[in-house]
């Protein structure tokens, strides 16, 4: 995710403020082939949240518009306070594997108002791109704790392991 059109959408949703993009990058995402149970029992959209202080920063969350264009693709709600970030963390950008772990460890928590609706629930986590998947690790741990019965996790994208090999770009155009 570091290079290529991609790459610049995320860029362009999560850090110009350009919204638009969020719907080329929905219709992407709509088109993964999920199992039957998946498409039979999810629920609910949940957008990873930022927290209060990078919210007011950026006027929006990049999750939340991805998963507010995603919607109407699956059929499905988006449930925005399903899941709260409890703390602000630092950016991830330039952290290692387990420095990302404990930045976003116990960052969220599913409010008590809401965790009888999430008992038993397939709930589908929202984010734009996953690295390490501290972040989604973190929040899927909230929400299993808050009562959901299975998240599935869906990104727009994955940013490249620094082990990874250099995909030739075949690679790409069969997907």
């Amino acid at each position: 995710m570091d290079s290529g059109t991609g790459a610049e959408l995320v860029h362009a949703l999560k850090y110009r403020g350009w919204w638009g993009a969020a719907q080329p990058m929905a219709r992407t995402m709509a088109r993964l082939n999920w199992p039957r149970d998946v498409t039979t029992e999810r629920v609910a959209l949940v957008p990873v949240p930022l927290s209060a202080t990078r919210l007011r920063e950026r006027g929006y969350n990049q999750a939340e518009s991805l998963a507010r264009a995603l919607a109407p693709h699956w059929c499905v709600p988006v449930w925005t306070d399903a899941l709260v970030r409890t703390r602000a963390t630092q950016s991830q950008v330039r952290l290692t594997p387990s420095e990302r772990a404990s930045n976003v460890s116990r960052a969220f928590a599913v409010p008590l108002h809401r965790r009888a609706e999430l008992r038993g629930q397939h709930l589908v986590l929202v984010d734009d791109v996953v690295t390490t998947a501290a972040t989604l690790n973190a929040a899927v741990q909230a929400l299993v704790e808050g009562g959901a019965r299975i998240i599935s996790c869906v990104t727009f994208g994955r940013a490249p392991d620094p082990g990874d090999r250099a995909a030739p770009d075949s690679d790409f155009i069969r997907n």
